[in-house]
């Protein structure tokens, strides 16, 4: 009868172990993975003008493409021209929601910017995938529009969405 009774009280502690594991997955929040935060971090790394730091952030292909294409090879300077002097400075960027696919992640972000429309909210698509070293960079970005924009829907699968780079 004692070894049954210590079973019963073994299971009840694993069960209980279970259940707390189970319950702190389910409460984290989403915004914690990796891929996420170095999203966020791109964007508020271009409101901080930190172009390096942005620049670090970015694929291979993107890197090559902010050399050729924005002013000064500048990431910020390249988002700064997407988005209407009206709107003033962004003050802020947060995790908006994410889609897996396959081992690779599709983020939204939405910014706030000073004025008009930009404060809001400024809808922004990023494709962030792992490089050969297993960090999450920026592989493609597209948006930096109001979110009031019917453009702004669906930027992951849309190859008309604005500002898309590839």
């Amino acid at each position: 009868m004692p070894s049954k009774r210590k079973l019963v009280i073994g299971l009840a502690v694993v069960a209980s172990i279970l259940v707390v594991v189970v319950v702190t997955l389910a409460l984290i929040p989403q915004e914690t993975h990796p891929a996420f935060t170095a999203a966020v971090d791109f964007v508020e790394a271009i409101r901080q003008q930190e172009d390096t730091a942005a620049f670090t952030l970015l694929s291979e292909d993107m890197q090559a493409y902010v050399t050729a294409n924005c002013p000064d090879a500048s990431v910020s300077a390249c988002i700064a021209a997407y988005t209407p002097p009206e709107w003033g400075d962004m003050l802020s960027a947060v995790f908006r929601r994410a889609a897996p696919d396959g081992t690779n992640w599709d983020v939204d972000i939405i910014a706030t910017y000073e004025e008009d429309k930009g404060f809001s909210g400024v809808c922004i698509y990023q494709r962030m995938e792992q490089d050969a070293a297993g960090d999450w960079k920026v592989f493609a970005w597209a948006g930096y529009v109001s979110c009031g924009d019917g453009a702004s829907r669906n930027m992951a699968h849309n190859p008309d969405a604005p500002n898309r780079v590839p």
